[in-house]
């Protein structure tokens, strides 16, 4: 009998830029973390649209995206991103905001219902821990 762990894939995590943000330093690091915290990761590169995130979302099964915003756009960015989502009937996905966040904005996405939000200074191992504890556990298949 195979235990619970070996029953698991590892988390897929699709992180990208949405937009036309080309600022991608932040989204590389964030990426790696979570490599190293075992998590396999996709990262989409530049410039990518609401609908070209979410149909990458469901072609590699993602459990956790990231998007990353560093213009002042961050809400209307991730409410397309979101309605893309909802679009293809995605709601399994945790979805994670990082980037300049102001506080009228972190209000606005908890009011959409984004999972979790984190600006500069936010640690590597609190933006892991919050991924961990809070996707949907998914099986092997």
């Amino acid at each position: 009998m195979q235990s619970e762990t070996q029953n698991k894939r590892p988390l897929r995590v699709v992180m990208t830029k949405v937009g036309l943000d080309g600022h991608d330093r932040g989204v590389k690091v964030i990426a790696q973390a979570f490599r190293d915290a075992g998590m396999e990761v996709i990262y989409t590169g530049l410039r990518r649209t609401p609908d070209e995130i979410a149909d990458i979302v469901l072609q590699e099964d993602a459990d956790i995206l990231g998007l990353s915003i560093l213009s002042g756009a961050v809400v209307p960015l991730t409410r397309r991103v979101s309605e893309a989502l909802a679009k293809r009937e995605i709601d399994d996905v945790l979805l994670v905001v990082g980037g300049i966040v102001t506080p009228d904005a972190r209000q606005e996405l908890s009011e959409m219902g984004i999972d979790g939000v984190f600006g500069p200074g936010a640690s590597l191992s609190e933006i892991i821990t919050f991924a961990q504890s809070n996707v949907q556990e998914r099986s092997l298949t």
